[in-house]
């Protein structure tokens, strides 16, 4: 899959993470914690091993110190890997050459009790301690070469693995035909392992992409505005100033002919430039101007479009004009706020009466601690905004809900409200 850089500054601990850095670091840290079986199976194994076959008394403690080495090698390959696959980071060649290097000595090493031992019995569980002992720092390496590679390579790594682990416990063993449940079973149990591993990685990339494509949907509904913006000033000047280009004209002409329709045309090019003038300022006034039901409208798209299930109620209300611009701008506001600064699943907008005015009230289940929250100046504007009209303010985690961030404004409203 083509990976993308997860973005998103880490809070102070569990509560100050966002929904996809949580799933990652929960992934992360399983990973992390799975990764230590293997060197538990094979150091097991190679002391079963060792008293099975008489083995000396270094195999024991050498098997166990290369277990050791290769899971930290391991561990640091898995966590570069993954930064990798998210494309934080480049890829760990060299480090994961290392790991191949370690694993195969640790397979010697694991080699040399059936090389110098009797065949073992194969009436009993001893035949399939040959078998694990190699198996184990194979599993390791594959587990941590998981996100640098594609799932063909690493099943048909793993079943290459276990033909000569099998090639190995049959010189152990002489019992070829005795080998065939473990074979199976083994092979099984490395892939399923090596893919879950694989697998991880996958969601993590996915949730990535998922957060990432909720940002940049909110950024284009801001960019469209901005264009359909940017196209309105281009039709008024576009117009205006053809014309402007052909009546000057027509005026210069008509001045040099000694016409006197000459000031005439140059009096109207003033009018067609004061009337532009006046199409630009009604422009960006409705630009600027927050119309409250166009605002919860787009509220509900801007919302919808980065995953949030929103709930809009009191869209029937007709509040008077200053009323409905004030709530307007608290809407887009705030809305804005819950895209780009919230981690929110659900979000809900409420215009009602209340106290002889109106208010709105916006509620999200995206709430951070306090320690990570950073003031900005939105909402400082929107509170200097809402005084000159006697309206007021108010933001913080919900005392009944402390899972809601609750955003409340009120406005007086001079018009008799109807539903």
């Amino acid at each position: 899959m083509t990976t993308v850089r997860a973005g998103g500054t880490a809070g102070t601990g569990w509560r100050g993470q966002s929904d996809p850095q949580r799933f990652e670091l929960y992934n992360r840290w399983s990973l992390y914690f799975l990764l230590i079986f293997g060197p538990i199976v094979g150091i097991s194994a190679a002391a079963s091993l060792a008293n099975a076959t008489g083995t000396q008394a270094w195999f024991g403690p050498a098997a166990t110190a290369g277990f050791l080495i290769q899971t930290g090698v391991a561990e640091i390959v898995l966590a570069r890997g993954l930064n990798h696959y998210l494309g934080r980071a480049a890829r760990p060649t060299r480090t994961a050459a290392v790991l191949v290097v370690i694993t195969l000595l640790l397979i010697a090493l694991a080699a040399v009790p059936l090389m110098q031992a009797e065949p073992l019995p194969t009436d009993d569980g001893r035949l399939l301690m040959p078998g694990w002992v190699l198996l184990a720092p194979v599993g390791i390496a594959l587990s941590a070469l998981a996100p640098l590679f594609t799932t063909r390579w690493l099943v048909t790594a793993g079943v290459l693995a276990m033909g000569g682990a099998a090639a190995l416990q049959t010189w152990g063993s002489g019992e070829p035909r005795a080998l065939v449940p473990f074979v199976i079973s083994g092979t099984l149990v490395v892939i399923g392992v090596v893919l879950s591993f694989r697998v991880s990685a996958w969601m993590i990339g996915v949730v990535w992409e998922q957060a990432n494509r909720r940002e940049v949907d909110a950024r284009l509904a801001v960019a469209e505005e901005r264009l359909r913006f940017s196209r309105d000033l281009h039709d008024i000047f576009g117009r205006t100033l053809s014309t402007v280009a052909v009546t000057s004209e027509l005026a210069a002409e008509l001045a040099r002919r000694g016409d006197p329709r000459g000031p005439d045309k140059m009096l109207e090019v003033r009018q067609i430039a004061q009337d532009a003038l006046r199409e630009v300022r009604d422009v960006v006034e409705g630009y600027r101007r927050a119309d409250l039901p166009t605002e919860l409208a787009g509220a509900r798209e801007i919302l919808r479009s980065a995953g949030i299930t929103a709930e809009v109620r009191g869209e029937e209300l007709v509040l008077g004009e200053q009323a409905a611009e004030g709530l307007g701008w608290v809407v887009r506001e705030g809305v804005t706020n819950v895209v780009r600064h919230a981690d929110a699943r659900t979000a809900g907008i409420t215009v009602e009466i209340a106290d002889g005015g109106a208010q709105v009230v916006i509620v999200n289940d995206g709430v951070r601690p306090v320690a990570t929250a950073r003031p900005g100046s939105g909402l400082h504007g929107l509170r200097e905004r809402l005084a000159t009209i006697g309206g007021r303010i108010e933001a913080g985690v919900d005392d009944a809900d402390q899972s809601q961030f609750r955003l409340e404004a009120w406005v007086p409203d001079d018009k008799e409200v109807t539903p």
